[in-house]
This record gives C-alpha cells, sequence and structure tokens, in this order.
C-alpha cells in the first residue's frame, strides 16, 4: 500500500485506472489521498449538515465536524439559518462543544468573549476599550437551503446553488420537508472509506441476497441482464395504476426504468445533484415492511400512492420520501478508513408518536437495510487491505453507476494539478 503520495504521484495512479473497474487500493487507505480529498472535495462544494426542523426554535443550534474544522449552524432571532466556524476570535477556543443545543448568547468559554445569534461580537471584558467589535464577528460559512434542507459550503468562493436548490424545493415542495419534525436519528461508524460507502449504495447486484426488506418494495434490484422484460412491462402497468393517483397530488414518475439512473442523466440536475420520483412494486405504498402507511400523509399529498422521491447530493447525503416519511442519510468522512453516517428519520409535524406512528413500524426498514449496508462495507474494507487485492471489474449490467461515482468522483480530484 502507497503511503504519504505527493500530487504527482496520486496524478500518475489515477492515470493507471482502468475504466470499467474499481479502484487501486491506495484510494481507500493512504492518508494522502484522503488529505486532498478534503481539500478538493469536501471543502470546495456543498455539503448537506441537516434538516432545518432539527433546528426549528431561534436560538437552537447544531455543530458539524469535517477535518479539522468545526461548523457551527444555529437559528438566528428573525428565524433564519446561519453557519459560522465554531472558534472564538480571540484565542481561537472552540464555542459550542455540543452536538446540538440552544443559546441565547454565544459565550466563550475560556475568555467568555459573547457574541449574539447573528456572530456579532457583543462583549470582551477586560480588553481596551478601544477594541473593534464589528471586525471581531463569528467567521461566516456559506449557508443555503431548500426545501427545509441545510447545506453549507466551506470555499471562499462557493459555487453557484441556486439552480439545485430550485429543482431540490420544486422536488420536494409537496413532501413538506419544512412541514416535519424529526421520529428518530440514529449515528453510525462505519468501518469503511467513505468512497466505499457510496459505491455500495450506487449498485442494486447486492440487494438480492442482502436486502430481503427492500427487494420486496422496489424495482431496482432486476436489471437489463435477468428481467427478459418482464419487470419493464410490470414497471409500465405500476406506472399506469399510479398515474391517476399522482395526477392528483400534481407528481409525475420521473424514473421508468429498472436500477437508478446514472450520471449524467435526465434526473441530473447539476452534475453533484440527482433526482427522481419512482414508483414502488405492487400494494406497496411505503418503504416499510409490509408496504403499508405508518404515519399520517406527509406535506400536500392527498393519496399514498405517490412512490418514493429519491435525491442524492454529493458528496454525503441521499434521501428517500414515501407518502408517510422521509429518511435522510449524511455521510462524512473520519478518516482514510472510517466513515460517519447519520440516518434521519421524518414524518408530518403534527404526528405524535404512539398515536399516529410508532417507531417499531417506522424504523425497521431503513434501519435493517442501511445496517445491512454499513456490515458489507466494513467487509470490503477489509477485504481491500488485502495485499492479494487488485482493482475488479465492475458489471454493465449492475454497476453502471459504481462506475458513474467513480468517474465523478476522479473528476473532482483533478483541479489538484493545476493547484
Amino acid at each position: 500500500m502507497v503511503d504519504g503520495m505527493d500530487r504527482g504521484k496520486i496524478e500518475a495512479l489515477i492515470a493507471t485506472r482502468q475504466t470499467g473497474f474499481t479502484l487501486p487500493q491506495p484510494f481507500y487507505f493512504d492518508r494522502a489521498i484522503y488529505a486532498i480529498e478534503i481539500e478538493q472535495i469536501w471543502r470546495t462544494g456543498w455539503l448537506f449538515v441537516a434538516h432545518d426542523c432539527e433546528i426549528p426554535s431561534v436560538g437552537d443550534y447544531l455543530t458539524w465536524d469535517i477535518g479539522d474544522d468545526s461548523i457551527l449552524i444555529l437559528r438566528d432571532d428573525e428565524g433564519e439559518i446561519r453557519a459560522f466556524h465554531n472558534l472564538c476570535r480571540h484565542r481561537g477556543t472552540r464555542l459550542c462543544s455540543q452536538p446540538q443545543g440552544h443559546v441565547g448568547r454565544i459565550v466563550c468559554p475560556y475568555h467568555q468573549w459573547t457574541y449574539d445569534r447573528s456572530g456579532q461580537l457583543c462583549s470582551a471584558r477586560g480588553m481596551e476599550a478601544d477594541l473593534n467589535f464589528e471586525e471581531w464577528s463569528l467567521i461566516p460559512v456559506a449557508v443555503a437551503t431548500a426545501a427545509g434542507m441545510i447545506y453549507i459550503s466551506l470555499a471562499d468562493n462557493p459555487p453557484p446553488f441556486d439552480g439545485v436548490g430550485k429543482q431540490i424545493a420544486a422536488a420536494a415542495a409537496p413532501q413538506g420537508l419544512n412541514r416535519a419534525k424529526v421520529a428518530c436519528a440514529i449515528d453510525y461508524e462505519i468501518e469503511a472509506n467513505w468512497k466505499l460507502v457510496w459505491e455500495n449504495n450506487r449498485e442494486c447486484y447486492h440487494c438480492n441476497v442482502n436486502h430481503p426488506q427492500y427487494i420486496r418494495a422496489n424495482f431496482d434490484h432486476f436489471n437489463e441482464d435477468d428481467t427478459n422484460g418482464a419487470i419493464q412491462t410490470r414497471i409500465a402497468q405500476q406506472l399506469q395504476r399510479n398515474k391517476e393517483h399522482l395526477a392528483a397530488t400534481g407528481l409525475t414518475a420521473t424514473h421508468q426504468s429498472t436500477g437508478m439512473a446514472s450520471f449524467p442523466d435526465p434526473e441530473n440536475v447539476d452534475g453533484w445533484c440527482a433526482i427522481n420520483r419512482t414508483v414502488l412494486v405492487e400494494d406497496y405504498i411505503s418503504e416499510t415492511m409490509d408496504g403499508q402507511q405508518v404515519a399520517p400523509l406527509m406535506g400536500d399529498y392527498v393519496d399514498p400512492h405517490v412512490g418514493t422521491l429519491r435525491m442524492r447530493t454529493m458528496p454525503n447525503m441521499w434521501n428517500h420520501s414515501s407518502c408517510d416519511h422521509v429518511v435522510t442519510t449524511r455521510l462524512l468522512p473520519a478518516g482514510p478508513d472510517r466513515t460517519l453516517a447519520r440516518v434521519v428519520w421524518l414524518v408530518d409535524q403534527d404526528a405524535v408518536e404512539g398515536r399516529d406512528f410508532t417507531l417499531e413500524r417506522l424504523l425497521p426498514f431503513w434501519q435493517l437495510t442501511s445496517e445491512q449496508d454499513w456490515d458489507l462495507c466494513r467487509a470490503a474494507q477489509q477485504g481491500i487491505s488485502s495485499r492479494a487485492y487488485r482493482p475488479g471489474p465492475l458489471s454493465t449490467y449492475k454497476e453502471w453507476n459504481v462506475e458513474a461515482f467513480i468517474c465523478w468522483y476522479l473528476e473532482q480530484l483533478t483541479p489538484s494539478s493545476e493547484s
């Protein structure tokens, strides 16, 4: 295994990657590659951090760490979402140490410099009277919201968000994410490189054996080589059955074949984001253990037969939204061989646990599917660590989206040659 490579060696390694094969071993282990990923991918684009219903009230905050940076995301006095670097301007002390909480004012625990919820320094006891408070406000971080989803960018000049934001807002508006609440959140530490987690997500080659719950609800474990047209006929019939239901809510099923659409594709709105709505199998109206509705309809839905809204934004979020609940997975790299994942379940803001839904019915479908995937990712990481590992061939039937992901990833590393 290569260690401590410089950029030139990494570019040479990229050149050795063969189209249609997995990545060379160092991409899953090398710390120099990991450091470049943080700079070229995680500190340049837009990162999903949370749903805004996770900080519903003025003064609510959450913190999020990426590499050596800690970011403070809070709701200010006007109810707007703001983001700042989570450090005091005096001597750099971390301000908020908890992952989530509530503040009136933000007080540094070291010397009690105090900031209001707009980030403005408003007290610095013991300092000279001529200290310019305006100059020492908290350092802002770019923040954007779409349909109740919060994104930040650590870039000095963030790329445009409006195009993707409008697409997310339009697709997710009927779901009512801005009228939702958190029913449950589970945090995981996955013993695998973040790219292995994405590669796993980008194919259903493994689903038939490893996801007994998922395959009962979805068509995308079938592919061209094993359907002989029968599955396409079933999908077409299901689309027709759902047509009137979808029309009642002004929706359209945009995804009309097996498998998830690849990069680039008609549902890919801006390279790093893809959105589609797909039907579930016959007799399923929600991604639940028995396919039945387990919570009140969300948002504008007047009929449960809306399929699932699927959204993903690279490099760290995917979302499956059924008629009655939402499941969002957020990733965060924690080292070359560790990934942190947070899986959040949302329901309508007026739904009452124990009366309108129970966690026993809401959680299992995606909790089981997620944990099955984490086990597979850990096994992949363990196997790739062997000196016997060599890049393996990808199935053109089953794994075209893995190839698309790898191409996207390598494209993100390309600017390293220009820096």
